[in-house]
């Protein structure tokens, strides 16, 4: 069940592309009973997106704006909606529009290593008149996406106990995590770790 959660907005997008809009409605109308009910982030972002991508022109903008609401604990699903969004605006010949969010996508694939992900905003953003300078590898590039997440959860202050609830783990595989993160981005507590985000914001 939680992983029809997770790949919702994949389900989606794949049924679109291959011309089966009617089976991703159904895949949305099936899932928004247990969105209404399990009230998950991890579900509400993924219909935010397949909402957006099913919809007409008329109301697509508005549905994509809210699937790219800010929300520091899911980067990636945000960073999806991002590109979408990007990609429906170039297609509204919104040309200049399109770049924000295009770049925003580019910036968090990167930050997270979604590699493939990062290289396709780039190319959009190229079509779009824009170049994509070549970023240097910071310390937190050598995080995988899971640590990379939970470290941005930490920082916002949240506990153990809650990121494990937003991600479905248990409070000491995230406490693990945390232990084996620390020593890649040269810190020690939980304290460095908020510091060292404050002072990059």
């Amino acid at each position: 069940m939680f992983v029809r959660f997770w790949v919702v907005a994949d389900l989606v997008e794949a049924a679109i592309q291959s011309g089966h809009e009617q089976e991703a409605r159904d895949a949305i109308a099936t899932l928004e009973p247990l969105g209404a009910q399990s009230r998950s982030p991890v579900l509400e972002i993924g219909l935010r997106f397949a909402r957006a991508l099913v919809a007409g022109d008329s109301e697509a903008e508005l549905l994509f704006q809210a699937a790219i609401t800010e929300d520091t604990s899911l980067p990636l699903m945000v960073a999806r909606g991002q590109l979408a969004y990007g990609l429906w605006l170039r297609r509204q010949r919104r040309v200049a529009e399109s770049r924000a969010p295009l770049r925003a996508a580019r910036d968090t694939f990167l930050a997270i290593g979604a590699t493939p992900l990062a290289e396709r905003a780039r190319r959009e953003l190229r079509a779009s008149g824009e170049n994509s300078p070549r970023r240097q590898p910071r310390a937190s590039d050598r995080l995988t996406p899971q640590e990379l997440q939970i470290a941005q959860m930490a920082a916002a202050g949240m506990s153990n106990r809650e990121i494990g609830q937003n991600l479905f783990l248990s409070h000491r595989t995230v406490g693990f995590h945390l232990y084996r993160l620390f020593p890649k981005l040269g810190i020690t507590s939980r304290n460095q770790l908020r510091r060292r985000s404050k002072s990059r914001r």
